[in-house]
């Protein structure tokens, strides 16, 4: 088992108030799920608990068999840099930087990429991969949004996480670009191996993943 969540309650101040009241999940090594619910149920809360970027009210987090409530904050820095890989709505890639550059940051803070040879060729084969090796020495600027989109998903792959989390990865695109990527994503869930979290509002991407759960008032609830 990669995640465990048990008896997760997040509380913010009001007006947020309660957002998650008892939350269990579970997610094995290379599954792939996605989460779905109405806007403000809490999902993007409910990744930022499982990357490592929040803490919950009450409850308990593993990651790997670790809880992530007796983790630092260099450990936790280290499971974000290095075991999971972030996709968000929007790409954040770095205007002044090329597509190649852009894919490459997370190695920098990655002491485990010594050799950066085997990162360049890494983000090259993985480029091609997606389509994007004629634009490698491209800037954000002159791609498309779903040329964007894929730079980040590569890019939230280049440290070989165990865990992808992608927060509406297709809610920015046009239906073509988001039917792509939504292939990509299934496609690299199978042969990279690694476990994938969607949170999206897309049920085309969703009927994807292999499971599909729902947030409803605060719990989480089987779908398919």
């Amino acid at each position: 088992m990669l995640v465990e969540l048990t008896h997760v309650k997040k509380a913010y101040v009001m007006p947020s108030g309660e957002v998650l009241r008892d939350v269990n999940f579970q997610l094995d090594a290379g599954q792939a799920v996605a989460i779905v619910g109405p806007s403000g149920c809490g999902k993007s809360t409910l990744l930022n608990l499982i990357g490592a970027l929040d803490q919950p009210t009450q409850g308990t987090v593993r990651f790997d068999g670790r809880d992530l409530a007796g983790l630092s904050a260099n450990e936790l820095a280290g499971i974000r840099n290095r075991e999971i890989g972030f996709i968000f709505q929007l790409h954040h890639l770095l205007p002044q930087c090329t597509v190649l550059e852009n894919v490459l940051i997370p190695t920098l803070a990655n002491s485990a990429v010594l050799n950066t040879a085997a990162a360049r060729e890494r983000a090259e084969r993985l480029l091609d991969r997606v389509g994007l090796k004629p634009r490698l020495h491209y800037r954000p600027g002159q791609l498309s949004g779903g040329e964007c989109q894929r730079t980040a998903v590569v890019r939230a792959l280049i440290n070989q996480p165990k865990l992808l989390l992608a927060d509406e990865p297709t809610g920015s695109l046009d239906h073509a670009a988001a039917e792509n990527l939504a292939q990509l994503l299934q496609a690299l869930n199978q042969e990279e191996r690694v476990a994938l979290v969607v949170v999206t509002h897309s049920r085309e991407l969703a009927g994807r993943m292999q499971r599909v759960l729902e947030l409803r008032d605060g719990v989480m609830l089987a779908v398919g």
